[in-house]
């Protein structure tokens, strides 16, 4: 079977301070016409580097290729020009990058954006782009097309801008579609959905895929061939199967064991009761008219009970909208509720800001997305010290900055790099400062608001492992915010589902895993761990 793309020998330098960085070196690989090859391997590997050169979309320069051929339909196209790549991008090659809210332009309805690919590259005029565009929502399972026409990438869910970005990768029938970690910020339900209606796609089209992910679990349900990357260089490539049941090289094997394992501590109902919400209430009015009357509500929490002990964890789970991240805002005191919010024995939920103001060092946050949530302005050292100057002012400079060293060694990270700045770190490296920053006021209780999701499987674990060490250690009540059920599993005594604010399910972690008794608990279930099962179309967006 001839090569739709074939890759040979492409290397790619960062030039930088006069200085020569390879990020890609020397790899070769080929896609079929109709053949689906997974790119794999763990941030910094060079597998989004390498699906950038073949649109050569990187920054030329300080990007170059001091070797290779990318070679599409017989034509290098590391030798176009602008001109005639134009002709290609969005017309004989797409891509869906990784998350599609930075990806759409939030200024436009998603009419628009659709469109202008149809009038760029075919001519069409507005009527024809409008029915086209139409169809194309349809064909990506958008509900009520008509209808989100005229929405704006904010007002639709993850999922829904997700199946925008593949309407527009595929409004002029490419023959090769480029996805670079289309699902990896999506909810296992809706991230089922996706991989499914690309196969769909891919099949009703005769499309070529690259699919580039760190998610072997996805590889295995998506792709026909793999080629393992890490350091910039293929180190295995084969059959899917083959891959996966006979692993070559060491690497490999190394990521197909990479996922969260262990046990959560033992659930102990003596324990005592750190934090706890009775009934508790977020709805947020809906306003119309002149006078802006309250006609609804949305009850993104309605009436949730919960009880998190010292040296346990809570897990919540759910789809996005679901209530996860509000019930964490709430009983942290960051948005107001209804009911009642115990932290030890105060009711805390009519304090003013005044009386949580001495509180705060006692309930921590740790977001889920470290490179947002650290300023890029500040050192990792005024970071984490930022709190123990609010909390504790009396502390002198030497003992401030000892604090700071002894969290930092907690995380398992060098001391000597507490003067270097967030983006001078990895995703992993990152979320171990915001842990630290956390940990650094010795707090009882910590919200852990999907702190996982961005990372590679392997360095998911070592978080995992360095969360259940820190609990046990501190004795800390964490509340784990997650999609991840897999991470879920690892870590939480007890399990609360959540479904458009309500309680699907609450009881201890084993049971729910092994006893799921709501169908929509047994659709996470399914999509989580890949097991096709009849529940699986119970969720829907």
């Amino acid at each position: 079977m001839n090569a739709l793309l074939s890759v040979r020998d492409l290397s790619v330098a960062f030039t930088q301070n006069g200085k020569e960085s390879l990020a890609v070196d020397r790899i070769s690989f080929d896609i079929a016409q109709g053949e689906t090859v997974a790119l794999v391997g763990e941030s910094g590997s060079g597998k989004s580097v390498t699906a950038l050169s073949i649109l050569k979309l990187l920054p030329y320069p300080p990007a170059s290729h001091p070797s290779g051929q990318i070679l599409f339909n017989g034509e290098d196209l590391l030798d176009k020009d602008e001109t005639d790549l134009r002709r290609v991008r969005g017309n004989d090659i797409t891509m869906i990058f990784q998350e599609p809210m930075t990806s759409l332009n939030p200024l436009h309805p998603i009419e628009k954006q659709i469109s202008e690919v149809l009038k760029l590259h075919q001519g069409m005029g507005d009527k024809a782009a409008r029915q086209r565009t139409l169809a194309l929502l349809e064909e990506v399972g958008i509900r009520e097309p008509e209808k989100r026409m005229n929405a704006y990438p904010h007002q639709l869910s993850g999922g829904q801008r997700q199946r925008v970005m593949i309407a527009m990768a595929l409004a002029n029938k490419p023959k090769l579609l480029i996805a670079d970690e289309p699902t990896t910020a999506l909810d296992v339900t809706v991230q089922a959905q996706i991989l499914k209606l690309l196969a769909e796609l891919k099949a009703a089209q005769g499309m070529s895929m690259l699919f580039i992910t760190h998610d072997l679990g996805i590889v295995r349900k998506i792709a026909d061939r793999v080629c393992v990357m890490t350091g910039g260089k293929i180190v295995e490539t084969g059959p899917t199967k083959q891959i996966f049941d006979n692993p070559q090289h060491e690497y490999t094997k190394h990521l197909l064991a990479a996922e969260p394992k262990g046990n959560p501590p033992s659930a102990d109902l003596s324990a005592e009761p750190v934090m706890r919400g009775e009934n508790l209430k977020v709805w947020f009015p809906i306003k119309q008219g002149f006078l802006r009357k309250t006609v609804d509500y949305v009850k993104a929490v309605d009436g949730i009970d919960v009880t998190i002990r010292a040296g346990q964890t809570l897990g919540v789970v759910g789809e996005s909208g679901s209530g996860k991240t509000t019930l964490g805002l709430a009983l942290s005191r960051m948005i107001s509720s209804e009911g009642v919010i115990r932290f030890g024995t105060r009711d805390i939920n009519q304090y003013s800001f005044k009386q949580m103001r001495p509180l705060r060092r006692e309930l921590q946050i740790v977001f889920q997305d470290p490179y947002g949530s650290l300023s890029p302005r500040m050192s990792v050292t005024d970071i984490i010290a930022e709190g123990l100057q609010v909390h504790e002012p009396k502390l002198s400079v030497g003992e401030r900055d000892a604090r700071v060293v002894a969290a930092l060694k907690e995380v398992n990270l060098d001391p000597e790099n507490r003067f270097r700045y967030p983006h001078e770190f990895s995703g992993g490296q990152r979320q171990r400062i915001a842990i630290a920053r956390a940990m650094v006021l010795n707090p009882r209780f910590v919200m852990l608001d999907e702190p996982t999701s961005a990372l590679d499987m392997s360095v998911q674990a070592q978080v995992v492992d360095l969360l259940r060490s820190l609990q046990q250690k501190h004795n800390l009540a964490y509340l784990f915010i997650s999609h991840d059920l897999k991470v879920v599993k690892a870590l939480a005594n007890d399990v609360l589902v959540m479904r458009n604010g309500k309680a699907v399910e609450y009881g201890p972690s084993e049971e729910i895993f092994a006893r799921p008794k709501s169908d929509y608990t047994k659709a996470l279930m399914a999509a989580a761990f890949r097991i096709e099962t009849a529940e699986q179309g119970a969720v829907s967006e």
